[in-house]
């Protein structure tokens, strides 16, 4: 189950750096910038919550800079990693207790804060393509299986 968890960490990194890169190359920002923004703040709350991190003042829609998208998109890809890998499989079905920014305590199992995390993030990633197609971009394909197609057409080519 880690290694699915990596697999979706690597996906979800992969389409966010192919939308930042469009987004960037865009005079569209606003809206999808924020958007963006909020994927990643989001991702950032939910490991400290996993980790037992104080916030430090985070919030979920707090801004992020147009230039500053693609090391958070790497930082919080990162961290993700690391902190999965770190966990024993017994560790996903664990429940993590929380607050949430309105001080509502919560129990959640592991498992489920991270699909959570995945989804939440294409969810997101979708509506910024939205706006970025009604602006004319050309938007790639991101889709989980043509992304894991993608993969193993790679590997079998490389090996």
């Amino acid at each position: 189950m880690k290694d699915h968890f990596i697999c979706l960490f690597n996906y979800d990194h992969y389409c966010n750096k192919q939308i930042i890169d469009i987004l960037l190359g865009t005079d569209i920002q606003g809206k999808a910038l924020d958007l963006m923004a909020h994927i990643f703040n989001a991702q950032q709350i939910w490991l400290n919550r996993c980790t037992q991190r104080a916030m430090n003042g985070l919030k979920p829609w707090d801004a992020i800079k147009a230039d500053e998208l693609t090391d958070t998109n790497d930082k919080n890809f990162s961290q993700w990693c690391d902190y999965v890998n770190s966990l024993q499989p017994a560790d996903l079905d664990g429940v993590i207790s929380y607050q949430n920014f309105s001080g509502a305590s919560f129990n959640d199992q592991l498992i489920d804060i991270i699909s959570h995390v995945i989804n939440h993030g294409t969810h997101h990633r979708a509506q910024v393509g939205q706006l970025l197609k009604a602006a004319g971009a050309e938007l790639p394909a991101t889709d989980y299986v043509h992304y894991i197609r993608t993969i193993k057409a790679f590997i079998t080519n490389t090996q």
